[in-house]
């Protein structure tokens, strides 16, 4: 199942789960559609490139919350994975806390850029990560 944006229940749950003491790094795996979908149809470009738009847009959220990117690269392929699934880029953000991602999406600068992320994928996933 194609999963964009996440739901409300389970970002409450993850809120809930992580450390509010540690850094999260947050792990993106993503696949593009071809062509961008734009609800107004503002943009006729592919979805790598609205994604292009969305980190550029999206760069002064990251650093505003103390977050960097700390990877970003080509997927080229899974050793262990259901034979469907592939990605094409996957990314690595390091955010200070799980209050900070939060105070992230929630803002509306945000708010503002993330309509380029929707419009790029067709699938992705995020899962947040700490050590130990």
């Amino acid at each position: 199942m194609a999963t964009i944006n996440p739901s409300q229940e389970e970002l409450r749950k993850v809120l809930q789960e992580t450390p509010k003491d540690q850094p999260v790094v947050m792990l993106n795996l993503l696949r593009f559609r071809d062509r961008a979908a734009y609800q107004d149809d503002a943009h006729d470009c592919s979805g790598r490139d609205a994604y292009k738009r969305y980190m550029e847009e999206a760069a002064e959220c990251v650093r505003t919350v103390g977050a960097e990117v700390i990877w970003s690269g080509r997927s080229v392929g899974s050793l262990i994975a259901p034979p469907d699934e592939s990605w094409d880029q996957v990314l690595l953000v390091r955010y200070p806390s799980i209050n900070a991602f939060l105070a992230m999406i929630e803002s509306p600068e945000y708010k503002g850029v993330v309509k380029h992320r929707t419009a790029a994928l067709e699938d992705s996933r995020l899962v947040a990560n700490v050590e130990g």
